[in-house]
């Protein structure tokens, strides 16, 4: 499966910002079969801090939304529980787990106060998602080097464009 920009974003963050040695992503769990139509669009490992990132990605421009509100807020809170199922039966090494739903636009009002309620997922949506690119386009400023994320690499460039 194609790997989506907002996955990269996710993962550059994770690997620049967080500090993830391994980010992967379109991950399935091996073995296939039903379980294996799951997907966990970026996964970031810090070996160093025993710690996991499991994040889902939407980039949906015009607002985050499947078919209405609630569908929106059902799909999501599905796919944060397959992310602690996947953590919990592949990722017992990593005691410490961070699950994360990026969205750069959510609609706010039904779809925001619902996911907000939702305990242990953190949403990196809106302000908070402008926050992390502007965290990255700061790193991308003083960085030159290749880190091997397309969308990190444009920041790059157009951080070191002559004025």
């Amino acid at each position: 499966m194609k790997t989506d920009i907002g996955e990269y974003i996710a993962g550059a963050y994770l690997k620049l910002i967080k500090e993830c040695e391994a980010v992967d992503y379109n991950v399935r769990p091996p073995g296939g079969g039903l379980e294996g139509l799951n997907e966990l669009d970026v996964i970031g490992l810090s070996f160093n801090k025993q710690t996991v990132y499991l994040c889902e990605v939407t980039t949906h421009i015009r607002g985050t939304l499947y078919k209405d509100n609630k569908t929106t807020v059902e799909r999501i809170k599905k796919k944060y529980e397959w992310q602690k199922t996947y953590a919990k039966k592949y990722l017992p090494q990593f005691p410490i787990r961070h699950f994360m739903f990026w969205s750069p636009v959510v609609p706010v009002g039904y779809i925001t106060n619902e996911l907000k309620e939702i305990e242990g997922l953190a949403l990196i949506i809106n302000q908070a998602y402008t926050k992390c690119v502007e965290e990255l386009r700061k790193k991308a400023s003083k960085m030159t080097q290749d880190t091997n994320n397309p969308f990190f690499r444009v920041l790059q460039i157009l951080e070191h464009l002559k004025k």
